[in-house]
C-alpha cells in the first residue's frame, strides 16, 4: 500500500475556520468511508495544521485554531493548501507572513503541489510562482488581486483552475469552493470512484457551472476619468433605452470610436459589454424576485428579441434564465427547494 500523502493546511490570523475545518474533516473521512466502500483506501492522506509559528492562534472570526506546527519544522510536504482568508476591507496587504511565503516556495521546489481556496490565492501568489499564469478567486476580490498581482491572469468564471508544468498549482474561487478542491484532490490521488463516494457521503458537490451564475457586476470606477464616470452614472439609470451606446456617445461629443476607446481604457469593458452586464445583472434580480415571464423581463431591460436575450444570458452566466430562476429564486430558497 502506498504511503499516505502529506497535506499541510496553512493557517494565519486571517484564516476563516469553516473552509479549513471542512477540508481537514473531508480529507480525513476515509476511515469511515472505507467501512462503507471496502475498495477505497482507509488513509490516503495525513494532515497537519501549520502556521508561521507553533501554538494556537485565533482565526479571522475570533475562534481559536490550533495547535499548529511551525512552518520551519516542516521540511517536506506533498500538498500545501492555503484556505480562504477573511480580507480586512477591500484590499489585501502583501508581506505580512514572509516566512510562510518562503516556505511555500521551498515546498514547491521540493515537488509539492500548492493549492488555494477563494482568497487564499492572495497569499499563494506572493510566492511569485503564479506569475505569467492564470488563477481564480472570489469575484468580489478580483480588484485587490489585480492590484497586488498584475502579472497573474484571472479566470473569474471558473471555480477551479490548475496550472504549472506538473499541474502543480490548483486554485478554486468562491467561499464554498473548498468542496471542489477536496473532490479534485481525491479524484487526482485516489480516484474518481472515491471522489463520487465521498461526495455522496458528505453531500459535497462540484460547482460545475463555475462562478458565472454567482458573480455580481462590480464596474471599475476608480479610474479618474470624469467623462467616463458620468457615462457610467447615466448607464446605471438608462441601460434599458433602445440605443444606449449611441446615447452615451452623443453625450460626450466624441466620435463613436474615440468614445469606445476612452470608455474601454477606463473600465476594461467596451460600452456595449458594459451595458449588457448592467442589463443581465438586473435580469438576474428580477428572475430571483418575481415569477413574471422571461419575455416580459427581457423587454423591460431592453431586449425585444427574447431569443437573443436568452443566448446572452447563458453566455454571461452559463445558465439559461429558467435554470437561473430555479436555482436562485427567493421563494425556492425559502421553501428549501
Amino acid at each position: 500500500m502506498p504511503r499516505p500523502l502529506h497535506v499541510s493546511l496553512v493557517a494565519t490570523a486571517d484564516t476563516q475556520l469553516a473552509p479549513l475545518a471542512g477540508l481537514y474533516e473531508t480529507l480525513t473521512a476515509f476511515p469511515m468511508l472505507a467501512q462503507l466502500e471496502p475498495d477505497i483506501p482507509a488513509q490516503p492522506f495525513c494532515l497537519d495544521l501549520m502556521g508561521e509559528d507553533a501554538g494556537p492562534l485565533r482565526g479571522a472570526s475570533g475562534l481559536p485554531l490550533g495547535p499548529l506546527r511551525a512552518c520551519d519544522t516542516v521540511a517536506r510536504t506533498d500538498i500545501a493548501i492555503v484556505p480562504l482568508m477573511m480580507v480586512d476591507g477591500p484590499d489585501w496587504t502583501r508581506g505580512r507572513t514572509p516566512r510562510l511565503v518562503d516556505w511555500l516556495r521551498r515546498m514547491h521546489g521540493r515537488g509539492a503541489t500548492l493549492c488555494s481556496t477563494c482568497t487564499g490565492v492572495l497569499l499563494l501568489a506572493e510566492t511569485g510562482l503564479l506569475d505569467g499564469g492564470d488563477a481564480t478567486i472570489h469575484w468580489a476580490f478580483a480588484p485587490t488581486f489585480r492590484r497586488c498581482h498584475p502579472r497573474v491572469g484571472l479566470r473569474l468564471d471558473d471555480v477551479l483552475v490548475t496550472g504549472g508544468p506538473r499541474q502543480d498549482f490548483v486554485m478554486t474561487g468562491g467561499v464554498a469552493s473548498w468542496h471542489d478542491l477536496a473532490l479534485h484532490l481525491v479524484t487526482r490521488h485516489v480516484g474518481a470512484e472515491a471522489a463520487a463516494a465521498l461526495g455522496r457521503l458528505l453531500m459535497l458537490e462540484w460547482h460545475g457551472a463555475g462562478q458565472a451564475p454567482f458573480r455580481g457586476f462590480l464596474p471599475a470606477r476608480a479610474h479618474g476619468d470624469g467623462v467616463v464616470l458620468a457615462l457610467q452614472d447615466w448607464a446605471a439609470k438608462h441601460y434599458m433605452v433602445a440605443r444606449p451606446v449611441a446615447e452615451m456617445t452623443a453625450r460626450t461629443g466624441l466620435s463613436p470610436r474615440a468614445m469606445e476607446r476612452r470608455f474601454t481604457r477606463a473600465t476594461g469593458l467596451s460600452p456595449l459589454s458594459y451595458v449588457q452586464a448592467l442589463r443581465i445583472e438586473e435580469a438576474k434580480r428580477r428572475l430571483e424576485r418575481s415569477a413574471r415571464p422571461v419575455e416580459e423581463i427581457a423587454a423591460e431591460i431592453g431586449y425585444e428579441n427574447t431569443a437573443y436575450f436568452r443566448r446572452l444570458f447563458k453566455r454571461l452566466t452559463r445558465m439559461t434564465p429558467a435554470a437561473y430562476r430555479r436555482r436562485f429564486a427567493i421563494g425556492n430558497l425559502r421553501a428549501g427547494a
